[in-house]
């Protein structure tokens, strides 16, 4: 039988000092692509193992979802064999990734300072919620990036109250931008022999994900503001009536336009001087939508979606999350891998030669911390 191709950060050590989101979600990334990770916890263990419900078999499935591919050691820094010997992981090991407020571990020795002292190759990776300085001190949850940041000025009913996003956006984000940091540095390593210093925050994330709204400011002092579900700078780029229900339906570009003109019978309408170029469509944007939706309410969504697909006109069903696995899975995208019993999706990324690995399932709290532990004294 052939054996499975090793991972592309195969023999990789990762010391996980994070919890709660934005730290697990990387260190999961950094094991599915072949990272070993250790999950270091306190006694009381992560935070979103007590994030409930939704539960599967008495465990969160917040927890679940982020922590897979991992070995558990519960250590109390406080005692000094366990801080001895997250002091020896962290000596050990290629990266170190922790959230806590900045400073937060200097009193264990395991600040950046005193473990490059002992590692000079660690890459060692903080995330905050506002980085070393004058916000060290305030505590990151993503709610509060997500009201400081302006995004929930942008989302909601323009005459309505602001609203967060569905998720922890940047917390997720700020995991994606701390994976990257940690494979740049990584790549920097292999040349100079070298770690570094990896620091991301959660309002730095925030803004840079804003991407053209803090575009929109910085650059042409325009400050945003809630339009529902429509786009600034586009038109249609949002859900519109139809017989059953609303349906996403684009026009990224005049080609596009003349497509679903042509779709909905209206082959006349690009030619109105009022429509026929985006930034034209967008400032008439009141005059154009009860055109569009006067036809779009004269049939069904699944009906409109196979024809404006057909005819290469961006559209899509606004489903639950049921729906959307569904949809992946009908794609052949595969979305659901199932490790040791427990389902979870499938890492994003795709390669050709050193696919992801789906081997361990999210470990019990100190699972694996007697074999670490014998590991770490020899």
């Amino acid at each position: 039988m052939a054996q499975q191709p090793k991972g592309p950060l195969d023999g990789l050590l990762v010391a996980d000092f994070s919890r709660i989101l934005a730290g697990p979600y990387a260190t999961m990334l950094l094991a599915d692509l072949g990272a070993e990770v250790i999950k270091v916890e306190g006694p009381g263990g992560d935070d979103t193992r007590t994030w409930m419900p939704p539960v599967r078999d008495g465990v969160s499935t917040y927890y679940l979802g982020i922590n897979r591919n991992k070995r558990s050691i519960a250590l109390d820094l406080k005692d000094p064999d366990d801080r001895a010997a997250a002091q020896e992981l962290a000596r050990r090991a290629d990266v170190l990734i922790e959230n806590m407020r900045p400073g937060g571990l200097t009193r264990f020795g395991l600040d950046y300072d005193t473990v490059s002292a002992a590692n000079e190759r660690i890459v060692y990776a903080s995330i905050s919620g506002f980085g070393p300085g004058a916000g060290a001190s305030m505590p990151g949850y993503d709610l509060m990036v997500q009201a400081i940041s302006g995004l929930m000025s942008l989302t909601g009913d323009p005459d309505g109250s602001p609203y967060r996003a569905g998720i922890s956006v940047f917390d997720v984000m700020a995991g994606l931008h701390a994976s990257i940091g940690i494979l740049a540095a990584l790549h920097r390593r292999a040349d100079t022999g070298q770690g570094q210093h990896v620091e991301v925050n959660l309002l730095s994330s925030a803004l840079s994900g804003l991407v053209n709204h803090s575009s929109g400011y910085v650059a042409g002092g325009t400050v945003p503001y809630r339009m529902g579900n429509a786009h600034p700078s586009l038109f249609p780029y949002e859900p519109l009536p139809v017989a059953d229900g609303e349906l996403i339906v684009i026009a990224g570009n005049d080609g596009q336009f003349r497509k679903l003109c042509q779709v909905l019978g209206l082959d006349g309408l690009p030619e109105d001087p009022r429509f026929g170029r985006n930034q034209d469509r967008t400032a008439n944007r009141e005059q154009l939508r009860p055109i569009l939706v006067e036809r779009l309410r004269t049939r069904t969504r699944d009906e409109w979606f196979r024809d404006l697909m057909a005819a290469g006109v961006p559209c899509a069903p606004i489903n639950t999350i049921d729906g959307g696995v569904a949809m992946a899975a009908e794609l052949g995208l595969n979305p659901v891998v199932t490790v040791g019993g427990v389902p979870g999706v499938r890492n994003p990324i795709t390669f050709s030669k050193t696919p992801a690995r789906y081997e361990l399932p999210p470990p019990g709290l100190d699972e694996h911390g007697e074999e670490i532990r014998r590991w770490l004294t020899n």
